[in-house]
């Protein structure tokens, strides 16, 4: 995870200091969330956020720009789960069923930390409704996704695929979830089952790929 203010890149932290950091970032992360689900990103300050998370205000600002910055970690971490996935597929084992996959289980609720982190993600963006910096931190997010997406697309297509394909794939993918939980999170639809945030991604990237012929020839 990047110390960036912006919080640009995911790339997995390697030594022990930036480990330190990265948790750090990401314990600012869980409280500014959990404030802003709670009280609302306006009536939330950046002091607050601090002191939720144990950290001088400083410390906050090292890492952040700004209070709506601060649950960009959070929002990234579900991507990189997402693309990690993606990237353990191997190439020419079918392009479609490994996107499917790799939706379904990020999305997946197995256990009571994953419901939990989508509830989270449920809050933030009931709270992005209000707020256009929040918003605009989440689209951003999904824009770094998806360009992170392409080279892990262009590798499972090893080659049967052109280069704006690709990329319409990419953006289909990252649309697909991102469709899926905003819909989900103006609903009270659980965390599994029928309009889950798996089924609608499911349903969603389906009729994005289907509509585009993006995987015609797979």
């Amino acid at each position: 995870m990047s110390t960036k203010p912006s919080g640009a890149s995911s790339a997995p932290p390697t030594s022990l200091t930036e480990r330190r950091k990265a948790a750090t970032q990401l314990e600012i992360a869980h409280a500014a969330a959990e404030l802003f689900a709670v009280q609302g990103p306006h009536a939330t300050t950046a002091e607050e956020i601090a002191r939720h998370a144990g950290v001088a205000l400083r410390t906050f600002y090292r890492y952040f720009r700004s209070k709506q910055d601060a649950v960009s970690p959070l929002l990234a971490a579900g991507a990189d789960r997402w693309r990690a996935l993606l990237e353990a597929a191997e190439p020419g084992s079918g392009l479609s069923r490994a996107l499917e996959t790799a939706v379904e289980q990020s999305l997946a609720a197995p256990d009571e930390n994953a419901a939990q982190a989508l509830l989270r993600t449920r809050g933030l963006l009931r709270a992005a409704a209000g707020d256009p910096a929040l918003r605009a931190v989440w689209y951003r997010v999904n824009q770094e996704s998806e360009e992170r997406l392409v080279p892990v697309v262009a590798r499972l297509a090893d080659g049967r695929l052109e280069a704006v394909r690709v990329r319409l794939i990419a953006a289909a993918a990252t649309d697909a979830i991102r469709i899926a939980l905003e819909t989900w999170a103006e609903t009270e639809a659980g965390v599994t089952g029928e309009g889950s945030p798996a089924a609608l991604a499911l349903d969603c990237l389906r009729q994005l790929l289907g509509g585009m012929g993006a995987l015609a020839g797979e």
